[in-house]
């Protein structure tokens, strides 16, 4: 039994491929994932995903509840963790051009237990992420409508009926979250449509969204006071709150903005080149990302006292003191409506391709793999995970979600750096398009590094993680080991 929790997918360099050439074998002659998308469109994926959730909801709370100005010192550490483990991922990426992202290089490298809590991990990540940015979505339209538009909205349904606090759920006075709903289900039918109309829609939103973020960096640097930058690091309060301490809890909590490459690489299999593309497609979305990221938050921070950014709208809040800049204001409200959508988009378009690999091997039941034979997307995977975001979306607290999302991510981005490591040893002869310089140091650094910051979270919710992994555990060794398609050969 412990051989067969062990057991290794067999791995080959994948050819070189066009549109139309698919690399992965179908299932059981069904119909499968469609090549069309090119490195542009990549990057784009990249920075909708990565710009979004990160700059219009999380920045705000991570200020005033753990590191105040030096979020900015946070971001610097996220994005260090998130090179490290991008090198790792672009090398996988350009090798291993399938749907299954970091689930379908630890199969290869690590064995099929650790494929499997890899991929669960992968679910916690993408489904987590798509309602936790629905939950600010929400934010923004309802203060677009309210204070903008003068549309009056019931706040009974406009916020979740749970809350975290002192360490567990207490119930709130609200219903659901009805705008959070509202978009999953919209966004759900559009990637139910297909991947390259929903690739076509993402750059337009992307386009705007980055026009806005420019606007607001471009006018509110002239409000910035540096006054509001001191003391740059606060005095310690408590466990987590401010200090070196509360510095680098901000960093696990902002590392939920960066998982858009992640998502990148789970759109290897319909790929145009996938080994030229996915290096460029993740590594630019990176490093472009990281960028925006730290500039925003200066003058985020340089306008607005940390103290009162912690709302589900930060960058609005920032704006409101400013009767001059209420242009301004709707504009970010409408550029995050807009950004938020891609970032749904994107994690709705990954987490049914996730489904997909596995089911392919046979870790799921087969109707996770199933694709539509005119729109070519798995359209069952994309219902359930549509279903399931929905529920999420419209019952649980914004803070909850969003650290659990950057504890699946950290944890699979852990595995990729150290299977880098792994197939490297042992299938030293394949040929790897891109290659992570200095692997022997990198690598090891990037497991450390977000370990490091995975550990910053769990000691508050290891409970949940915990829950969240047992129940994967039994559906692993009640389905998923028997019906494996390793053990039936």
């Amino acid at each position: 039994m412990l051989r067969d929790l062990f057991r290794v997918k067999p791995v080959q360099a994948a050819p070189h491929v066009d549109a139309g050439e698919p690399v992965e074998g179908s299932l059981e002659g069904e119909v499968q994932l469609k090549r069309t998308l090119t490195a542009r469109h990549l990057v784009l994926l990249g920075l909708g995903a990565v710009i979004g959730a990160g700059i219009f909801v999380l920045t705000g709370q991570a200020a005033a509840n753990h590191a105040g100005p030096a979020i900015m010192l946070s971001f610097v550490i996220a994005g260090i963790a998130c090179a490290l483990a991008g090198l790792c991922y672009a090398e996988f990426a350009a090798l291993l051009p399938v749907s299954g992202s970091a689930y379908s290089y630890s199969y290869a490298t690590l064995g099929e237990f650790v494929a499997w809590f890899i991929g669960w991990c992968l679910v916690l990540e993408y489904l987590f992420a798509s309602s936790t940015v629905a939950v600010g979505w929400s934010g923004y339209l309802v203060s677009f409508l309210t204070s903008t538009l003068g549309i009056p909205f019931p706040a009974e349904l406009a916020g979740a009926p749970i809350a975290w606090e002192n360490g567990g759920f207490v119930r709130t006075a609200n219903m659901f979250n009805l705008p959070a709903v509202v978009i999953v289900a919209a966004v759900s039918g559009l990637c139910y449509v297909g991947i390259t109309q929903s690739a076509f829609v993402n750059g337009i939103v992307v386009a705007i969204k980055v026009t806005v973020i420019a606007a607001f960096l471009g006018v509110g640097i002239f409000y910035v006071d540096p006054a509001n930058w001191t003391p740059f690091i606060p005095e310690n309060t408590g466990p987590g709150q401010f200090g070196m301490e509360g510095v680098f809890r901000a960093a696990t909590v902002v590392f939920f903005a960066y998982i858009g490459f992640d998502a990148v690489s789970t759109a290897a299999g319909e790929a145009k080149n996938p080994q030229r593309d996915m290096p460029i497609g993740i590594l630019g979305s990176l490093a472009l990302c990281t960028v925006i990221y730290i500039a925003v938050c200066a003058v985020l921070t340089g306008m607005t006292p940390f103290t009162e950014l912690n709302t589900a709208k930060p960058v609005a809040t920032a704006l409101e003191p400013y009767a001059e800049l209420a242009w301004l204001k709707t504009a970010v409200e409408i550029g995050a409506i807009a950004g938020l959508s891609s970032v749904i988009l994107v994690m709705l378009m990954a987490q049914p391709r996730i489904f997909y690999t596995m089911a392919r091997d046979g870790l799921l039941p087969k109707v996770f793999g199933r694709v539509h034979p005119k729109h070519h997307t798995p359209y069952v995977g994309t219902i359930i995970v549509g279903i399931a975001a929905c529920l999420l979306a419209g019952l649980m607290p914004l803070s909850v979600l969003g650290e659990l999302v950057s504890m699946g991510t950290l944890i699979a981005f852990a595995t990729v750096c150290l299977g880098v490591l792994v197939l490297r040893r042992t299938r030293p002869e394949l040929h790897r398009p891109f290659r992570v310089p200095a692997a022997s140091i990198i690598c090891p650094l990037g497991f450390l590094a977000c370990m490091f910051l995975f550990f910053q979270s769990f000691l508050e919710h290891w409970h949940l993680f915990t829950a969240w992994t047992v129940v994967g555990l039994l559906i692993y060794f009640l389905y998923g080991r028997r019906n494996s398609k390793l053990n039936t050969r």
